[in-house]
């Protein structure tokens, strides 16, 4: 399989950012420095996620460009800081994307991934909610053709802070053995009641006999605190092009 461009991003921000839809908004120094502030070195754990991972050599870098972290503040506490100024609070609640009373003081953010889907000229789009049942894990999640032009689509919500920097990877098995991989980010998104739908980088599938059949696959999400968010274990199947 070939990777295509990198994924365009349909999150607020790229980056570090303070997850906002407008450059206006974020043109805001001060007040989103201080509003935006990242976690220290401490990994959260997930349930979703195996313990492993293959990115070690990433986060050394960060450290080698001696990068720390700051420590993460409370999106309620911000909100609450200049509470008497009701400009400046609006402000705050237009550029985070969300209002005070959806915000409970915790501190991690969340990420809830409602669906995955697959979209191909080829076919009709695919659609799985997520998380997948346990009595369908074992089960072939989309068949695709060989040589046709795809891309994953996922819907999520981000829930009580700032996640900063979220990325994905997706790793592809084939009979036992790794035969691709591929990576991207997505970007920082700000906590919202209407979920994000964002679209993966376009990929290809490949062609000829030893090309079909069925394949295991991760999909993995995680921020840039290394905080895992959610690891799809899935199968799919690449049969002849008709």
């Amino acid at each position: 399989m070939e990777s295509g461009k990198v994924a365009e991003e349909a999150g607020p921000s790229s980056g570090g950012g303070s997850g906002c839809s407008s450059a206006s908004a974020c043109g805001k120094g001060e007040k989103e420095g201080e509003m935006i502030q990242k976690m220290d070195d401490e990994v959260v754990g997930n349930d979703d996620c195996d313990g492993d991972d293959d990115d070690g050599d990433d986060r050394d870098g960060d450290k080698d460009n001696g990068f720390v972290p700051g420590p993460l503040i409370p999106l309620k506490e911000q909100l609450e800081r200049d509470k008497e100024d009701e400009s400046l609070r609006r402000w705050k609640e237009k550029l985070l994307g969300c209002l005070e009373e959806d915000l409970n003081g915790q501190m991690d953010p969340e990420v809830r991934f409602h669906s995955i889907a697959v979209v191909s000229e080829d076919l009709e789009e695919i659609n799985a909610p997520l998380p997948v049942r346990e009595s369908q894990k074992n089960d072939v999640l989309f068949v695709l053709k060989e040589g046709c032009h795809y891309q994953r689509k996922i819907a999520f919500t981000v829930l009580h802070n700032i996640v900063s920097g979220l990325t994905y990877s997706n790793t592809v098995w084939k009979g036992g053995f790794q035969v691709y991989e591929s990576k991207g980010m997505l970007g920082t998104f700000a906590p919202q009641r209407e979920p994000y739908v964002l679209t993966l980088d376009e990929e290809t599938t490949p062609s000829g006999v030893l090309a079909r059949g069925n394949y295991s696959a991760k999909l993995k999400f995680q921020d840039d605190d290394r905080r895992c968010h959610m690891e799809l274990k899935y199968s799919f199947q690449i049969k002849k092009s008709s």
